[in-house]
């Protein structure tokens, strides 16, 4: 079971996975992306991960070149070509990343230069984090380097050009953590290089507002829903350093990571040292709606691809 490509409907492995040099993705970093993984053989999320990329596309006046339907259909032919992502009994789940850039064309600024957007699906066996970084919990790290300004680089977009949260988990893997928080321009918490950040203070669980400079991640958004109904207050708040590191509990989370709970931040302890009482039922809760969703494919909200 290897990895499988798809290159603008062309199928193919790893050694024949290329893209022209003078692919504006490659050039100038012009391109947006998702990444999306099963569960029990089924996408999850599918349709929001498509209306984000579909956002991220639009800030950048990208045009999408196939419909949803299309899309969808392109990854269910990789998942095949892979192995992968065909019902209950599929085996390995899938991580699945779409890539969409501005195409190819000639070494200019000049939209009109690419008539013809790049499309690439990546798929391959999705690798969870060990059962440690849950049981136990992760440390992560206040790193200096800052998240894009908004008027630069609006973070919203899920960008191509990853310089900025690349440095800064470089960073983080000097210091031996497992993740980087950054802060915006103001000094205010934002998020991690690759997950959205939590902090749970007094029962309550508090995240940066999307106006702090954030990406609005699909994880974030649906974790509102599962905390509700859990019966745990969400809400965003405006964070700094002191609300971190005084918090009960802490957590990020991402597709491919879920609820992952940080226990220290550079060599301070948050709140026991242990993943939290809150952290793990939101944790249970999350997988469990990601279950009833997805077995069967009984009020998924994403394509069937069984």
């Amino acid at each position: 079971m290897n990895a499988m490509f798809n290159i603008n409907g062309r199928i193919c492995r790893q050694e024949d996975a290329v893209v022209s040099v003078l692919d504006h993705g490659f050039l100038y970093g012009e391109g947006v992306y998702e990444v999306c993984r099963t569960y029990h053989g089924r996408l999850f999320l599918f349709d929001r991960h498509l209306r984000r990329l579909r956002a991220s596309a639009g800030m950048l006046a990208l045009p999408v070149p196939f419909t949803n339907e299309e899309i969808a259909g392109h990854v269910d032919r990789t998942l095949s070509a892979a192995g992968l992502g065909r019902g209950e009994h599929a085996g390995p789940e899938a991580y699945v990343r779409l890539l969409l850039t501005r195409g190819v064309g000639e070494i200019s600024y000049d939209p009109s230069a690419c008539p013809h957007p790049s499309f690439v699906v990546i798929v391959r066996a999705h690798v969870p984090p060990p059962a440690s970084v849950y049981e136990r919990g992760v440390r992560v790290a206040l790193v200096s380097v800052v998240r894009n300004h908004p008027g630069a680089l609006d973070p919203l977009i899920k960008s191509n050009n990853l310089l900025n949260p690349a440095m800064a988990m470089q960073e983080a893997l000097k210091r031996g953590a497992f993740e980087a928080v950054m802060r915006n321009h103001r000094g205010e918490l934002a998020e991690c290089s690759q997950s959205n950040l939590f902090v749970v203070r007094a029962g309550a669980v508090l995240t940066p507002p999307l106006g702090a400079g954030l990406l609005a991640g699909i994880t974030r958004e649906f974790l509102f829903e599962v905390g509700r109904d859990a019966g745990v207050p969400f809400s965003e708040a405006t964070l700094h350093d002191a609300d971190l590191l005084a918090a009960d509990e802490a957590f990020l989370t991402s597709t491919t990571r879920e609820i992952v709970p940080i226990v220290a931040v550079d060599d301070r302890t948050i709140g026991t040292g242990r993943p939290g009482p809150i952290t793990r039922a939101l944790l249970e809760a999350f997988r469990g709606r990601a279950d009833a969703l997805t077995r069967g494919g009984t009020g998924s909200q994403t394509p069937a691809l069984a």
